[in-house]
């Protein structure tokens, strides 16, 4: 069930509507039954994975809890990570793997086939059992007490709002809320709906328009001039960007008319003035999942300055592999790694060679330049992560560096590649409004600012936002398949 269908906009209120009618005390196990149906839309029998995860973890978080010496503890907890990266590992990198394998022999002049398996990538495997993976080891190093409801901790694992593609909740916060179920507040209700609204604008007004462009250079990249493909690529990142930020807005409005607090995901990216900063405003629950539960656990900084590099590389190419079993994601994540490297490196460099320019580190220019090149850098590698292989990464890298013809985009040629002229005007209009809206949030919070101002001019604002998912959003029967991005994941 997708947050942009006509079954999400029956499901819903729905489920909120019953969810304040139902005592507070047995709420979460309405939540839990309609979390499970929502799953289930997608595939009945691959929810018995989810049921898995959950009662693996939640057992293993009593038994780490309950025993009585360090060894029976670590085993509990390798138990725990070895069934759970398993399941992981056979449905969404089994194939991966054995197809790099059989690649690999071929080089060597050996035989391997590939057996059919026939294994389907179970829809946000990857958020809930990091999710759950999460919690057992908080269990382990003490931060929270295990859960002893089965039922509102297989809640906390399936609350349907952050489900299938986040924010990765951590067990402290959003245990915590389902164990104290808030009263209908009508302010927080309105405030959630608006966030959704803006959600679903950025995802069917922008993302799914700009898609246009980019699946028409990015699925058939054969012959495209550097130029066309340079632009699909920063049109990839603002598509990525709106697809992967509003489902996020929707997920966190969602939870709020729910009662429920997530964490945030996306705090202005492109506003970054480093790839360090980038990911400090990016997937930001992902980002900090692998430092907490990966990078620190690795020794993180603390064995000195070529330590840190080699715990940052592994990092990153990790979560590159963590977005899709394809070597091209890999390669996404490790030219991030390789920009955090560099820029390890070069800071004293750079920091000497601005001084002796007079150029402030912390002034305008600095961070005008610095947002310009991070972008360019992040668009480069977003190239990577759209491009279907690394043989079409290849191809459209070439492409850039021996066939740039900005001509080929003048006049008429703009249009070749799926997006019209009232295309482009709704795109760069709803451009120019993420723009605004992402510089006014950098000084504070738009939403909240928005409640302050007058009863009238608040809710033109809310029904103007209202008409352009309406009027501007992407329908008719290719929208069929305008599934979310980071559902592949």
């Amino acid at each position: 069930m997708l947050f942009n269908s006509l079954d999400f906009l029956l499901f819903f209120p729905a489920v909120t509507l019953l969810c304040f009618v139902i005592p507070a005390r047995r709420r979460y196990l309405w939540l839990l039954a309609a979390s499970y149906y929502f799953y289930m839309c997608w595939s009945p029998r691959y929810a018995l994975l989810m049921l898995f995860s959950t009662a693996v973890t939640w057992l293993g978080g009593r038994a780490i809890a309950s025993a009585r010496h360090g060894a029976a503890r670590k085993a509990a907890l390798a138990a725990v990570l070895a069934a759970n990266l398993g399941v992981l590992a056979v449905f969404k990198y089994l194939t991966f793997f054995l197809e790099t394998l059989s690649r690999a022999a071929g080089l060597l002049g050996l035989g391997f086939a590939v057996p059919r398996l026939g294994l389907l990538l179970p829809v946000g495997i990857s958020f809930y059992t990091f999710q759950a993976l999460g919690y057992t080891i908080d269990v382990y190093r003490g931060d929270v007490e295990p859960e002893p409801d089965f039922l509102r901790y297989a809640l906390f694992v399936s609350f349907f709002p952050q489900l299938v593609a986040g924010p990765i909740e951590r067990s402290g916060s959003l245990l915590r809320q389902l164990r104290a179920p808030q009263p209908f507040d009508g302010a927080r209700v309105r405030a959630g709906l608006v966030r959704m609204a803006w959600g679903l604008f950025l995802k069917m007004a922008l993302a799914d328009r700009l898609a246009f462009f980019v699946d028409a250079v990015f699925n058939d990249p054969a012959g495209k001039p550097g130029s066309a493909v340079a632009l699909a690529s920063v049109l990839f990142t603002f598509q990525i960007y709106c697809d992967f930020g509003g489902y996020s807005h929707i997920a966190i409005g969602a939870a709020q008319v729910l009662g429920v607090t997530l964490m945030e995901n996306f705090r202005q990216p492109f506003l970054a003035s480093s790839v360090r900063d980038f990911w400090r405003r990016w997937h930001i629950s992902l980002s900090s999942w692998f430092r907490d539960y990966l990078y620190i656990p690795l020794g993180g900084s603390r064995g000195g300055k070529w330590r840190a590099v080699a715990n940052n590389l592994l990092v990153f190419l990790v979560s590159g592999l963590w977005h899709g079993a394809a070597w091209h994601y890999v390669a996404w994540g490790g030219l991030h790694g390789l920009y955090l490297t560099a820029g390890r490196l070069t800071r004293d460099a750079r920091s000497r060679a601005l001084r002796a320019l007079g150029v402030r580190e912390d002034g305008t220019l600095r961070r005008v330049c610095g947002t310009a090149v991070t972008f360019a850098l992040v668009a480069l590698a977003f190239l990577f992560f759209r491009a279907n292989s690394m043989s079409d990464a290849a191809l459209l890298l070439r492409a850039i560096i021996a066939d740039f013809r900005p001509e080929a985009l003048a006049g008429e040629g703009l249009f070749a590649f799926g997006m019209d002229r009232p295309d482009w005007i709704a795109a760069a209009a709803g451009l120019a409004i993420l723009v605004v809206c992402d510089l006014l949030a950098e000084r504070g919070d738009v939403l909240a600012a928005l409640e302050r101002q007058p009863l009238p001019l608040r809710w033109s604002a809310y029904l103007l936002l209202l008409f352009a998912v309406v009027i501007f959003g992407v329908y008719g029967p290719a929208y069929d398949a305008a599934a979310f991005i980071y559902f592949e994941f």
